[in-house]
């Protein structure tokens, strides 16, 4: 959208008070996702009241999947638009054309609709390689509100990719809300794991790539074996996997057994030596037990999952899971989400404190006091924790660091001299 913007000759600017046109983008994903939406239109209303003449513009999943309603409630916005219509952004801004912009299927990016213009640090970025879900979790709205999973082509990717090494990315996070699904619905033999191939290959400046968002039953022994051999490919794998219990994996409509996540925990283990595994876990969802939630802290304990995500579920109209019974108190919620919480921190600080002494890679991101804070290969943005460096070094470089100190989730380390050759990577574990 910022690209059209762009294209359409509009100055993009910071200060909500400096703008014309306030856009706010919105999620419903989940209810505390709407209601920060919410506060957001809310606040940006009160800086569109303060100069007559400002407009108002929602887009995002909100828009997708409310625009009717918000109509109504929402007198102050201008127009909304839908993630099926985003293109349309430009009229929306300019004032030309409906109050509703919402199309019935994504709108998968391309070079030729408008050059992306990307915000935030200049060393990191996001390549969204897919849109959509053919998933039917019970608890998700996400096939709703953004369709069929459909695929970018091969090189329009490579090419998006090139210009954000060109603009000084070093490091490419792959998202989709199916990463592993990439490549299925084309006919030309296109793959996530070719595509990390090719990445490696044709934009040799991107010295990260790191992967989120994988479906667990598509993880290939052809993508693991990319992630182990390929230098670029952090060896780092983020895979919701949702719950162990059998029972609340049937229910969630998710993978097939508690037994095939341990299978698959172990497959990638052995594949990639040393890999760091990412998982996010539901607790609170409907007929969920106590012995359900012991199951799954037992099963954090085994499986030493170097990071999580824990949420509490939330009832999501439209989804199947909505009309099923055995509904949780919100506090047993909080209390679940608290205790796997403690358990996963046990681990973490296992986690980190095996790694001290030795020396890791990691990327300079800013400045803390008079030390550096930066994250090693297996720590994602923002959601990961961080690694406290003390030397000199610059936002967006890489260094080699040897870890003096650790924390439930963070690192301290000392800059070395040089980038060499080889990183330490943690133990394989059996």
């Amino acid at each position: 959208m910022l690209g059209v913007l762009a294209r359409d000759g509009h100055e993009i600017v910071v200060d909500p008070d400096q703008a014309d046109v306030l856009v706010v983008n919105t999620c419903s994903f989940i209810q505390p996702a709407k209601e920060e939406s919410i506060d957001a239109i809310l606040d940006m209303a009160r800086v569109k009241a303060a100069r007559p003449g400002r407009r108002l513009v929602v887009t995002g999943c909100l828009a997708q999947r409310y625009a009717d309603d918000l109509r109504a409630a929402l007198p102050e916005v201008d127009v909304f638009v839908g993630t099926g219509d985003l293109l349309h952004i430009g009229n929306a801004v300019a004032g030309d054309g409906p109050a509703v912009y919402r199309g019935a299927q994504h709108v998968l990016p391309h070079r030729e609709l408008a050059t992306r213009v990307r915000t935030g640090a200049w060393w990191t970025a996001y390549l969204k390689v897919s849109e959509g879900c053919d998933h039917r979790c019970s608890f998700c709205i996400i096939p709703t509100i953004r369709g069929r999973h459909e695929s970018r082509p091969m090189d329009d990717l490579l090419d998006e990719a090139a210009r954000l090494a060109a603009d000084g990315v070093v490091e490419l996070n792959l998202i989709a809300q199916d990463l592993t699904a990439y490549g299925r619905d084309r006919d030309d033999g296109s793959s996530l794991a070719l595509l990390l191939r090719a990445l490696a290959v044709r934009v040799p400046s991107l010295r990260w790539l790191r992967l989120l968002y994988a479906y667990p039953s598509s993880v290939t022994d052809e993508l693991l074996e990319v992630v182990a051999s390929e230098p670029a490919v952090c060896p780092y794998l983020d895979m919701p996997l949702q719950h162990i219990s059998d029972r609340m994996l049937r229910a969630m409509r998710r993978e097939r057994s508690g037994a095939a996540i341990r299978r698959l925990v172990a497959r990638v283990r052995r594949a990639v030596p040393g890999i760091a595994l990412r998982s996010s876990f539901i607790v609170g969802f409907p007929g969920e037990s106590e012995d359900d939630v012991t199951a799954l802290c037992d099963f954090l304990e085994e499986a030493e999952f170097e990071r999580i995500g824990v949420f509490t579920y939330s009832n999501e109209e439209g989804t199947a899971a909505a009309t099923l019974p055995g509904e949780v108190p919100e506090r047993v919620k909080r209390t679940r989400r608290a205790r796997v919480m403690e358990t996963q921190a046990r681990v973490a600080a296992r986690h980190a404190a095996a790694q001290v002494g030795t020396i890791v890679e990691a990327l300079v991101e800013s400045s803390r006091g008079p030390s550096l804070v930066g994250r090693t290969r297996t720590q994602a943005p923002e959601i990961d924790g961080t690694i406290v460096l003390d030397g000199d070094a610059a936002p967006g470089d890489l260094v080699r660091a040897c870890v003096t100190e650790a924390r439930v989730y963070d690192l301290r380390a000392r800059v070395l001299p040089d980038l060499p050759d080889a990183i330490d990577r943690p133990p394989a574990r059996a």
